[in-house]
This record gives structure tokens, sequence and C-alpha cells, in this order.
């Protein structure tokens, strides 16, 4: 490879989705401060598309100044009604974080930003419209029971590529938007780089 790729994340879902694609790179923590930095943006009154946006820079400039090569930043927001939800902590916090979206759209807005030597030389981002059934309380504990932590990996509480897949009745958007990754748009930016194949 002439142009090393980096991750400035250490998502599970990401490395896998970039794995997946075939993809040889490193995967570092960007080492910026998500909560400060998204509190900050929150008080300027950003949308949740741009703080996904401005969060995925942040990640990949920050990591590109002590990485070499292409650095992958990016980020996801939860938007449902207007604001802006972040991860919770509990299951007894993911319970209530799904009724709430039951019967109801939400969207995910996932930007990916590619930095080199401490600037942004690329950015994508995508968003998805999610529309959960209106599933049984019943369902709700069983879904809770077999996902168990994981389901506090994601701002959803659910993974599309496991048994979340079940909560939902319509889905309008890229698919790995919402894995948390644009791809299709990166892989043609890091082919005409020279990061892979062409």
């Amino acid at each position: 490879m002439s142009q090393p790729v980096v991750l400035a994340s250490t998502s599970r879902a990401r490395r896998a989705v970039l794995a997946g694609a075939g993809l040889e790179f490193q995967a570092v923590d960007s080492g910026l401060d998500e909560e400060a930095a998204k509190t900050a943006l929150k008080s300027q009154g950003a949308s949740p598309r741009k703080i996904a946006e401005a969060l995925a820079e942040a990640k990949a400039v920050k990591a590109s100044a002590a990485h070499n090569g292409l650095v992958i930043g990016a980020d996801q927001t939860l938007e449902f009604e207007g604001a802006l939800y972040d991860k919770v902590e509990t299951l007894e916090a993911a319970r209530a974080r799904l009724k709430l979206l039951r019967g109801r759209p939400h969207r995910l807005h996932s930007a990916v930003v590619v930095a080199q030597g401490g600037a942004a030389v690329w950015r994508n981002l995508a968003s998805a419209t999610l529309t959960m059934r209106d599933f049984s309380d019943g369902f709700l504990e069983a879904y809770l029971a077999t996902e168990g932590e994981a389901a506090l990996g994601s701002v959803g509480c659910y993974r599309l590529e496991g048994p979340g897949a079940q909560l939902f009745s319509a889905i309008e958007g890229d698919y790995f938007a919402i894995l948390g990754l644009p791809l299709l748009g990166l892989l043609e930016f890091l082919r005409q780089h020279g990061a892979l194949a062409t």
C-alpha cells in the first residue's frame, strides 16, 4: 500500500465494516474528548447533523497529527423529534429509550472525514430514517435479555446487523450509514488516493 490507512476509532462496528470490505488499516483512539466537544457544539446550537460532522472531523484531524497516511474519523448522532440523544449507560435506560422510539421514526446522521497531516481532505455525511414497529413489552424484555450489554453499544440501543433488525418496520437510507460509517464514497476516495486497488 502506498498510503497507510488509520481508523481514528475503537468502535467494534466501524472496525468490522472496514475489515469486512477488505481494507487493511490500523485502529487507534482519536484522543478527542468527545463529551467536551459535544457539549461545546450543543451550547452553540449545532444541529445533530452538524454535531456528527464536526466530531468526525475533530477525531480525524486530531489523530492525523500523530499518524501518517489517511486518517478516518467518524461519528453518528441520533435525532428524534428534533432533539439529539446520546448513548445510555444502563439496561433500564435502554428499556426507556426503546419505549420512547417504539412505533415512531428517528434519524441517524453518520459522518466520515478523512484527514492527512492535521487537515481534513475529504468528508461525507449520510442520514437514514428508521421506523420502529410497535413491538410488545414482552418482545422488548426478550430482546434486552438476548442483547444484554450489547444494547448499550449504540445510541439507539440496537444492532441492525443483529437481533435489533427485529425492532423495525421500515428503514430508508444507506445501510453502512446506519452502522456508523458511510462506506461506498469512502472506498472510492481511498481508491483514488492509492490506498486500495483500482
